[in-house]
């Protein structure tokens, strides 16, 4: 299960994740960053409460970097050891800006 927590202000998007981020839930997410970012400078994706990230989840992260290189910047914050793990082992600690 994932749960989305969105807010849009003045050009910025924060999404607030907690739960599950994989093959069930990631079309949700990408769902929803689809719809929000076309007038989005900045993104940034809270991670404090998520406790897994698949590939699938990865491929969403990917999608939204892509666009946000494009219009502006994409920050991830608050990651536990277990996704910083993930994203080292795949190479997206390169690719991510990760706080």
């Amino acid at each position: 299960m994932l749960n989305i927590k969105k807010t849009i202000e003045d050009g910025k998007a924060e999404f607030v994740l907690e739960g599950r981020l994989d093959t069930i839930t990631s079309p949700d997410l990408e769902k929803e960053l689809k719809e929000s970012l076309d007038e989005v400078k900045a993104l940034v994706l809270d991670f404090e409460n998520l406790e897994y990230i698949s590939s699938a989840g990865l491929r969403v992260l990917l999608s939204a970097q892509k666009v946000m290189n494009k219009q502006g910047e994409m920050k991830v914050i608050n990651i536990n050891d277990t996704i910083r793990e993930i994203f080292e082992v795949t190479g997206f600690a390169d690719i991510l800006d990760i706080e």
